[in-house]
This record gives C-alpha cells, sequence and structure tokens, in this order.
C-alpha cells in the first residue's frame, strides 16, 4: 500500500504549544473585551469552561490506551466524548439564561479551541514521518 506525505504516520506532539495558543487567545481576548464593552460574564465563561477541558484533557492523558487494556481505550474515548459533550451543556445553558453571555462565550471558547487545534496540527505535520 502506498503511503502519501500526508498519510505518513508521525510521533504524537507535545501538548504544551497548542495549549498556549488557546490560553493565548484566551488571555488576548480579556483586553478586546473590556475596551469593546462586551460581555464580561461571556469572557469569564469561556474561560473556566476551556481550564475546565484542559484540566480533563491532562486527566486522561494519564490513561494510557493498548491493544491489551480495552478498558483504558474506552475510558480514553467516553472521556475524550465526555469532554465535548460538557462544553456543549454549558455553553447553551448560558445561552439560554442570557443570549449575549452565551454568545460571547461560545464565540471566545470557538476561537480558542480553534487555535489550539491548528498549532496541534501544525505541529503534527511539521515533523518528520516515521521510516
Amino acid at each position: 500500500m502506498r503511503m502519501t506525505t500526508l498519510g505518513a504516520p508521525r510521533a504524537v506532539p507535545g501538548r504544551l504549544l497548542p495549549v498556549a495558543a488557546g490560553a493565548g487567545v484566551i488571555a488576548l481576548a480579556l483586553p478586546v473585551f473590556l475596551v469593546a464593552d462586551w460581555p464580561f460574564a461571556g469572557w469569564v465563561v469561556a474561560a473556566v469552561v476551556w481550564v475546565g477541558v484542559q484540566g480533563l484533557g491532562l486527566l486522561l492523558t494519564r490513561v494510557r490506551p493498548s491493544a491489551d487494556n480495552l478498558a483504558a481505550s474506552s475510558v480514553l474515548a467516553f472521556g475524550m466524548m465526555g469532554r465535548l459533550l460538557a462544553v456543549l451543556v454549558v455553553l447553551v445553558a448560558v445561552a439560554a439564561s442570557n443570549r449575549t453571555v452565551g454568545l460571547a462565550s461560545a464565540l471566545l471558547y470557538g476561537l480558542a479551541y480553534t487555535a489550539e487545534l491548528s498549532v496541534s496540527i501544525a505541529s503534527y505535520y511539521a515533523q518528520e514521518p516515521k521510516a
């Protein structure tokens, strides 16, 4: 089977740089929220949700999935889905109680997540493929 450059397996990159990118977006958004007179509660909700998701992710990195340990693989899979569900529940609940705060928090969280994902993908493909 022929492997293309994009499909070649690579080592899993570190998480520090992507998390720092997301944290940078959250931190840089604070003065924007204050100057633009956007709801500060939206920034707080997005920051707390983002930190909570990172904390759950840190817990999940301690789980080592393997072919021999199906329980660890299922904990990792359901943990990753649970993080997404927790974010969804919190952001929908906030949006249901206050539309402007919910919109601000959802947009900021989405921007921080996009920055984290973009840096993660870029750092993955910046590495040399495994032989």
